[in-house]
């Protein structure tokens, strides 16, 4: 009896110790992220409190991450990718399960897949960046035609198109904005010729914010992210308008954590979870219900900045064709 009560103790001691692995295993979710440190930090830790779901980060470019899940598409080992594209998650659909978010009607259908395959998350919109110690507030171009002005040669910080995706979209915006084709090339081309290109888009920030530019062509957050730690940066939305480059979220096709992933994809739209993303980050919410004006960072409603059509699609296409003309655009502009 003795010795039938210790296996029957062992057996027991064994399935609880599988139940409880399984349920450690149910908390778990792998998180393959494009966004940076600071952003991956604060959301997996808020989130990882609110729910016991243990997030294991991949942090990686973008581009690395779709290669990524593709090559493990027979077998996932990530369950939500995060931080990208509407260009990579509507090019790599098939990758990613639907999902009707439960703040789905809360974002304009513009930021999601009608199939819900993605629902974006972050806007980042094209601005130039003003130092006013170096150039007084009011003394700043009003527009992306006024960089042309021979005045700002040498002035303006702008990232490589090569090692940055946001300043490719500038450069093929402005194409079309300013007549497309040969003409619009043109105008890129004499543009160019008054920019000090950098190897990377923190270049631009940290050289507008610490005073090595006057100017820089970044991404709207950097503005208010520099200027509440100090640093005399004023945001400029160019007034012949810009563009909205979105970033989203997808549930990984047969990814091991599903239902973790779901939570997720709820968790990361939340109303509260984006006012808190905002304070911390300046990161602009898809939402359209996050009332911007009560929150740091100044921003303007998405209503209030000229948004221009820009050919994401397109231009994606011809990405590695358009490269190599940048590439001799810059070579003619030195």
């Amino acid at each position: 009896m003795k010795f039938g009560k210790i296996r029957w103790l062992a057996l027991t001691a064994l399935l609880l110790g599988g139940f409880a692995g399984t349920a450690w295993a149910q908390k778990k979710l792998v998180v393959y992220s494009a966004n940076d440190s600071t952003l991956n930090d604060l959301v997996f830790a808020a989130f990882a409190k609110e729910t016991g779901i243990q997030v294991e980060p991949v942090a990686a470019g973008s581009g690395v991450l779709v290669r990524r899940l593709q090559a493990e598409k027979q077998r996932p080992l990530g369950d939500i990718i995060w931080g990208v594209s509407r260009s990579l998650l509507h090019t790599n659909k098939s990758l990613f399960t639907p999902y009707v978010s439960k703040n789905r009607d809360a974002t304009p259908a513009d930021f999601r897949d009608p199939d819900n395959l993605w629902i974006g998350n972050n806007l980042h919109l094209l601005v130039i960046l003003q130092n006013t110690k170096l150039v007084p507030a009011d003394q700043g171009p009003k527009s992306w035609a006024d960089l042309l002005d021979p005045k700002w040669k040498g002035k303006i910080a702008f990232t490589d198109p090569a090692n940055s995706g946001s300043a490719y979209q500038t450069v093929t915006m402005l194409v079309d904005l300013w007549g497309g084709g040969e003409e619009g090339w043109k105008k890129v081309t004499a543009l160019f010729k008054n920019m000090k290109v950098l190897n990377r888009s923190s270049l631009v920030f940290q050289g507008v914010g610490n005073g090595e530019y006057p100017l820089g062509i970044s991404l709207e957050y950097a503005g208010p992210l520099w200027a509440s730690g100090g640093a005399p940066v004023k945001v400029i939305y160019p007034t012949d308008g810009t563009s909205a480059s979105m970033e989203g979220v997808a549930v990984v096709k047969d990814g091991p954590n599903t239902e973790q992933a779901k939570a997720f994809v709820d968790y990361i739209n939340r109303k509260d979870v984006r006012e808190m993303i905002l304070k911390a980050t300046f990161r602009r919410p898809t939402r359209s219900d996050v009332d911007l004006s009560n929150l740091p960072g100044g921003m303007p409603a998405l209503s209030a900045v000229k948004i221009v059509k820009y050919d994401e699609d397109g231009w994606t296409d011809r990405r590695a064709k358009t490269l190599e003309r940048i590439k001799d655009v810059l070579q003619d502009s030195r």
